[in-house]
């Protein structure tokens, strides 16, 4: 069942890149008194999520950090290497977190998995954005498939 309106995130481990290397964070560190704009997307490096998704939360940063938000992040089911490449490809570095769920835990634990096991890429997250205060979703936008819109940096812009 996916996570709705009011839920709290659940607990497991996160990873993002760091000078060291990969840096494993727990969930409920990474929310725990922030308000914190998520936005999943099926994939790092693939076509809207490049050309659309996270140039528009990189552009929008300041704006949405303006209305009070203390941390955009993005999620998708690749290692920390490559959402930590994929980041620094779109200028990423100071404006969205880049969080790795290599092995799909966090997609799978808010019940927003995707099979794209026919198209070669396996267990994937579907396109998403969510408002979660301290650990709580206070927001929750799914796309349809293959539409992107409700999740855009845009929209959450105009719902904060």
């Amino acid at each position: 069942m996916a996570i709705k309106v009011g839920d709290r995130i659940p607990s497991v481990t996160l990873r993002m890149l760091g000078p060291e290397g990969p840096q494993a964070i727990s969930s409920d560190e990474f929310f725990k008194g922030k308000r914190v704009v998520l936005f999943g997307v099926p994939g790092a490096f693939t076509r809207t999520c490049s050309q659309r998704h996270l140039p528009g939360y990189v552009t929008h940063a300041a704006a949405l950090k303006a209305k009070g938000v203390d941390t955009i992040a993005c999620i998708a089911v690749n290692d920390a290497f490559v959402m930590g490449a994929w980041g620094r490809q779109h200028g990423a570095e100071g404006k969205v977190v880049m969080l790795g769920d290599g092995s799909a835990d966090f997609t799978r634990a808010v019940g927003l998995e995707l099979d794209r096991t026919k198209e070669g890429m396996g267990i994937r997250s579907q396109r998403y954005a969510m408002l979660v205060e301290d650990g709580i979703v206070k927001a929750l936008n799914v796309e349809k498939p293959g539409e992107f819109g409700v999740s855009s940096a845009e929209a959450m812009l105009q719902a904060l």
